[in-house]
């Protein structure tokens, strides 16, 4: 027989709302809230760990079958206790506790010739999310976040990656490790900046490559200007010099992909 919450004041409630709502939490813990069915479904098949299953017997489609998820635990719980926990309104009354995974660069396995997307100090979830589903449309072979403001298991990037974040490979670290990581692995990296830049579709993506964004801003942080292979620009013909920069990562990341033969 499942077991039953349904108040929102049980002290294991209280300490999924901690976990979604304080990165230092889930950094202690090393866990952290999924919600949704196929965002459960794609965390699984990217290798996390389920704890505990939760779900709402009002919510969850009749025809689900739980025992798919292979948890150590699953608890029932009331819409009150699941409206509590869940961050969107419309979702198919099912939350996974999930255990976290490493982000270190050594972890990161690359095929020889590997395309890349590094975004220095993303700042919006939103984009951050952006850019996870544009990685994984483009099946890219990794991306790499330098120097995070954001913890990777924000639930804002968990939602606006619609899952991605479990479909990529994806590692953190400073602007200068990361730059000694591309280096050593022979990667050439494209810097997408205003100074001393050329057109972005002039340069050849077809050997191993990281394409590297910045913050609209302040764009990317002069270490990674003085040591890109090159300074690559999209072309601006409006009154703005910059764009979103996961528009921007989408454009070279497809400019990529066609030299690619994708």
């Amino acid at each position: 027989m499942n077991k039953i919450i349904t108040s929102v004041q049980n002290p294991y409630i209280k300490s999924l709302v901690l976990l979604q709502e304080k990165a230092k939490e889930r950094k202690k813990t090393g866990a952290f809230l999924i919600e949704g069915i196929r965002e459960i479904e794609l965390a699984v098949k990217g290798g996390y760990a389920i704890d505990t299953i939760l779900f709402c017997s009002e919510l969850i489609p009749k025809s689900f079958n739980l025992s798919i998820f292979q948890s150590k635990e699953t608890i029932e719980i009331s819409k009150e206790v699941y409206q509590k926990l869940a961050y969107r309104d419309t979702t198919e009354g099912i939350l996974a506790v999930a255990k976290t995974k490493s982000f270190s660069l050594e972890d990161l396995k690359l095929p020889e010739n590997p395309l890349i997307l590094v975004a220095e100090a993303p700042e919006k979830p939103g984009n951050i999310g952006a850019m996870l589903r544009t990685a994984d449309a483009a099946k890219l072979d990794a991306v790499i976040i330098a120097n995070p403001k954001s913890d990777v298991y924000n639930p804002n990037i968990v939602r606006s990656s619609v899952g991605c974040l479990f479909t990529n490979q994806i590692a953190t670290g400073t602007t200068s490790e990361i730059i000694s990581f591309l280096k050593e692995r022979k990667i050439n990296f494209y810097a997408a900046t205003l100074q001393n830049s050329t057109y972005y579709h002039t340069q050849d993506y077809t050997k191993p490559t990281a394409l590297v964004v910045g913050t609209e801003a302040t764009g990317l942080s002069e270490e990674w200007r003085d040591n890109a292979t090159q300074n690559i620009i999209i072309p601006m013909q409006g009154e703005i010099d910059s764009m979103n920069v996961s528009v921007a990562a989408a454009i070279l990341i497809y400019e990529a992909k066609r030299q690619r033969g994708f």
